[in-house]
């Protein structure tokens, strides 16, 4: 099976995040933040991959939006850790940039299958 562009980009940057984790744990000795932008920035992943089995529709979107909610919330845990100096500019814009990519890719299959469901309903 093709694997898809959301499944290949978000596990990419689940494996961007866990190296940045592995930076802000040992470099700057930072724990608490960088633990939620770990728990959020790989579960983008996980639920898209899970998507992929759902027993539904339904829950297909539904696992997508958990995605795009995980998304959002690692945009939030990016800004905290490059507002409060512990990533640096470049490498914030660059995480930020990846992850809000991710971010519209899920509206983008969100918004689709919503579409097709109703359309097949009608």
């Amino acid at each position: 099976m093709k694997e898809s562009i959301i499944h290949k980009k978000s596990y990419q940057f689940a494996l961007r995040v866990i190296k940045m984790y592995k930076f802000l744990t040992k470099d700057q000795k930072e724990f608490i933040l960088s633990k939620q932008v770990l728990r959020s920035g790989t579960s983008i992943g996980a639920n898209v991959n899970e998507a992929q089995s759902a027993e539904s529709k339904n829950d297909s979107i539904h696992k997508m939006a958990i995605s795009l909610k995980e998304s959002r919330e690692t945009l939030y845990w990016l800004n905290l850790l490059h507002n409060s100096d512990f990533i640096k500019k470049d490498a914030f814009e660059s995480s930020h940039k990846d992850c809000v990519e991710l971010k519209n890719i899920l509206s983008s299959i969100i918004l689709s299958a919503k579409e097709k469901k109703n359309n097949s309903t009608l």
